[in-house]
């Protein structure tokens, strides 16, 4: 009955009512639309930064992470691969070898850092292919080619074609050098790595660097990034090797990960914003209403009606109001989250990573949360209007015209 005649009067003052409801969906569209711009801008910047690069687990010698050196190598990683293989969510694998080295074009000369790749597996696993922006990728088979960042080719005023010689240190503490063709400059994203990055044949690293059947690094694409640290506790159940650290992209990438959530809790103050204005919106429409209908309510308190009925009354015109906000702005919000698309004129740089779009994303976080924080603060505010009307005189309330 209480809902009926909340129903009711929601419709019977249409003109009050509309406003209540726009001020409410002003909000909650708002606040949907901010959710989904965030959560969008991030999880394309994070497929970036570890999709397109450093993988979402990854696995090394233990200690490698904390102090990096070229004998701290994991042996016979086809065994390691062959059970990763057999884990349910492991998308895809590839491994890397890391060195430092001195190289040098013509009379140019500069640091590099050596990155030995599997081209058919870094292909699957970081979409390497793509990032080549001049020349052709590499050779099934190791050749003595190598492919150079474009920064690290800009200050070598190298181009596809040139010889490049690399001087280095193996493995074995013997010098390493030898003479490389490039074939290809690559655009990774991320300034810093283009800076120094020379990627090898994972055979031709081998040979440099004087190292069998041992890599340094394992990259592992969880085919749900969300699930990375669950995917992370099974790779280490199933290889139970005290001997290899298995991380996620949560703690190799650390600071990135604290920067992002950082700066997401900007998310959170801008709702609260949001929140704040729609809230004191309604709190004056529902004042207005209690003023507008002060004399209704001194003749239900005369008709015996308890101040507790009049206060769930008032609540659940204002749920109504509340309910009929959340529906319709659910639906503009998947409207407008579905289809906003912005290309940025110049890229911007996060955490290293240059990316030039944004665009909003459907989950349930950019639904829910606007949608609970919209009614009860709804509710909230108007507590106070419905204890006033509560207490509304009967005697005087029925004199006024």
């Amino acid at each position: 009955m209480m809902l009926k005649i909340a129903f009711r009067n929601v419709f019977r003052q249409k003109r009050r009512s509309f406003l209540t409801i726009l001020t409410m969906l002003g909000g909650f569209v708002l606040s949907a639309f901010s959710f989904g711009w965030s959560d969008g801008t991030y999880s394309y910047i994070i497929d970036m930064f570890t999709r397109n690069q450093l993988g979402h687990i990854q696995i090394h010698k233990e200690e490698y992470l904390d102090r990096p050196a070229l004998y701290k190598t994991i042996d016979d990683y086809h065994a390691v691969g062959v059970n990763l293989d057999t884990i349910p969510g492991v998308e895809a694998w590839a491994p890397r070898i890391y060195s430092s080295g001195l190289v040098s074009v013509g009379e140019k000369s500069t640091g590099a850092r050596i990155i030995g790749i599997d081209p058919s597996r870094e292909q699957i696993a970081t979409r390497f292919e793509k990032k080549i922006v001049r020349g052709v990728p590499f050779s099934k088979e190791a050749s003595h080619q190598a492919i150079l960042g474009q920064g690290l080719a800009k200050t070598l005023k190298a181009d596809p074609g040139d010889s490049i010689i690399i001087v280095s240190q193996g493995a074995d503490g013997s010098i390493a050098n030898d003479i490389y063709e490039i074939i290809a400059l690559t655009n990774s994203g991320d300034k810093m790595i283009d800076q120094t990055a020379l990627y090898l044949h994972l055979e031709d690293a081998r040979e440099l660097l004087v190292l069998h059947n041992q890599i340094h690094e394992m990259i592992i694409i969880a085919e749900d990034i969300d699930d990375a640290e669950g995917l992370t506790e099974s790779i280490r159940a199933v290889l139970d090797n005290p001997e290899l650290s298995v991380a996620p992209w949560q703690e190799f990438a650390k600071p990135f990960y604290e920067a992002m959530m950082a700066d997401k809790q900007g998310s959170w103050v801008l709702l609260a914003i949001i929140i704040i204005i729609a809230a004191i919106g309604v709190l004056n429409t529902v004042l207005m209403t209690v003023l507008e209908r002060r004399r209704e309510y001194g003749v239900l308190r005369a008709l015996g009606t308890q101040p507790a009925q009049i206060i769930r009354l008032l609540l659940s015109e204002v749920a109504v109001m509340a309910v009929i906000s959340i529906l319709l702005g659910s639906v503009i919000s998947l409207i407008t989250n579905s289809f906003f698309y912005l290309e940025l004129p110049q890229p911007l740089t996060y955490g290293g990573v240059e990316f030039k779009i944004m665009f909003t994303e459907i989950n349930a976080r950019s639904f829910y949360i606007p949608a609970i924080t919209i009614f009860v603060s709804a509710i909230f505010v108007s507590i106070f209007p419905a204890m006033k009307a509560a207490r509304t005189a009967p005697a005087r309330a029925m004199r006024t015209h």
